[in-house]
């Protein structure tokens, strides 16, 4: 009877060393889990902090971008405003000079007409020297026409010109907002993580 009574005790020993091992063994798994799960949270962490941190060199690069494009884009205005005043001074040369030389040769056509005139005909005298005085104010006319066809175009070239910088102005600004655009998805998700 006592022996049954050890045996039980014995049993009842190996019972209770098997149950504490089993604990010991859930104990570690459960310790081993939460070692994972605190890998897994120091790597989102550090996942986030690089995408923090790859957006932040992204938005500095763009600025960058943006303050180049602009010193660009003011060097190619001061290069067009000196480009233009050069052509309006030698513009105004040209009329200039077209019309001193347009004078000069009607002064002496008209010169030589006029003692022609005198010599041969008279009395024909005065229409001649009237037909001379339309065709120098046509010939001037002409001359100013086609001058003013030079600045309207030269006009026209110069207004496409700024409407390109002015394109050229807004494509940084578009690019931002798309790049934002395209971050904040990423940002969402970040938070997201963070929240989980």
């Amino acid at each position: 009877f006592r022996s049954g009574k050890l045996l039980l005790l014995l049993v009842l020993l190996l019972l209770l060393l098997v149950l504490l091992l089993i604990l010991l063994v859930l104990l570690l798994l459960l310790l081993l889990l939460l070692l994972l799960v605190l890998l897994v949270l120091l790597l989102l962490l550090v996942l986030v902090l690089l995408l923090l941190l790859l957006m932040l060199v992204l938005l500095l690069l763009l600025l960058l971008l943006l303050f180049l494009l602009v010193l660009l884009l003011l060097l190619l205005l001061l290069v067009l405003l000196q480009v233009h005043l050069l052509v309006l001074l030698l513009l105004l040369l040209l009329l200039v000079l077209l019309r001193l030389l347009v004078l000069l040769l009607l002064l002496l056509v008209l010169l030589q007409v006029h003692l022609l005139v005198l010599l041969l005909f008279p009395l024909v005298h005065l229409l001649v020297l009237q037909l001379l005085l339309l065709v120098l104010l046509l010939v001037l006319l002409l001359v100013l026409l086609v001058l003013l066809l030079f600045l309207l175009v030269y006009l026209l070239v110069l207004l496409l010109l700024l409407l390109l910088l002015l394109l050229l102005l807004l494509m940084p600004l578009l690019v931002l907002v798309l790049l934002l655009l395209l971050l904040l998805p990423v940002h969402l998700l970040v938070l997201l993580l963070l929240l989980l």
